[in-house]
């Protein structure tokens, strides 16, 4: 009996062990797959960007890409999400570090300027809202989506600044999507020419855009909360 249960145990660490194994390659596949459609969409765009070489320079099968995604359009978003969880991951503990709001804002404004700069993100949000722009079925359902994410994650940097302004609201989406606008507006005309703008400056408007959106928030919530980081 004694024997036979020590059995048992090895084959359900086996399958135990097999299982992760097997959760991690899916893992790395789809990561693989996402890291390939991100190059290949910011290079050939969107709708000409072919399902096979995504998986081929991924070193994968189409029937690979179809276990991990529906469609371009499921891994285009995969490719939004990832890069906003990171965003999000990587931005709080900045913020964490400043005591004043100003502070916290100039942190913020320095983040957006950095990201700005990302040459395949930049093509990445172009070619996003140049497809919803093309097609016209799907515009609100790309545009809602898009908006969803930037209000729960693309400027998450907001709540962190003011809790109470956390609630969904159209005007929090409208101010969301002018900071949005304002960050690809800049970002857009950076890779177009690379020097008609200084960081500092690009830092400065952002930081004048931001103040602007908060302004919006009840007066009372900003003094109330920069007193508390004060």
């Amino acid at each position: 009996m004694e024997r036979d249960s020590k059995n048992s145990k090895k084959v359900l660490l086996g399958r135990l062990e097999q299982e992760t194994g097997k959760q991690k390659r899916s893992l790395l596949t789809r990561q693989q797959l996402i890291k390939s459609a991100r190059a290949n969409f910011a290079r050939d765009g969107f709708e000409n960007a072919r399902i096979e070489d995504i998986a081929a320079k991924a070193g994968k099968t189409r029937g690979a890409f179809y276990a991990n995604f529906k469609d371009k359009e499921d891994v285009f978003f995969a490719i939004f999400e990832e890069e906003l969880d990171h965003d999000i991951q990587e931005i709080r503990p900045i913020l964490q570090q400043v005591s004043t709001l100003e502070g916290r804002l100039h942190a913020l404004a320095q983040y957006l300027c950095t990201l700005g700069k990302d040459r395949q993100r930049t093509l990445l949000n172009l070619e996003f809202k140049l497809y919803a722009i093309r097609h016209p079925a799907r515009r609100k359902r790309l545009a809602d989506l898009y908006s969803l994410m930037r209000l729960r994650c693309s400027l998450p940097e907001i709540d962190e600044l003011l809790p109470e302004y956390q609630q969904l609201t159209r005007q929090r989406r409208a101010e969301s999507l002018a900071v949005g606008a304002v960050v690809d507006g800049l970002a857009i005309n950076q890779l177009f020419d690379p020097g008609f703008m200084k960081d500092r400056d690009m830092v400065r408007y952002l930081e004048l855009c931001l103040w602007e959106k908060l302004q919006a928030t009840p007066r009372s919530a900003v003094y109330r909360k920069a007193a508390l980081l004060s």
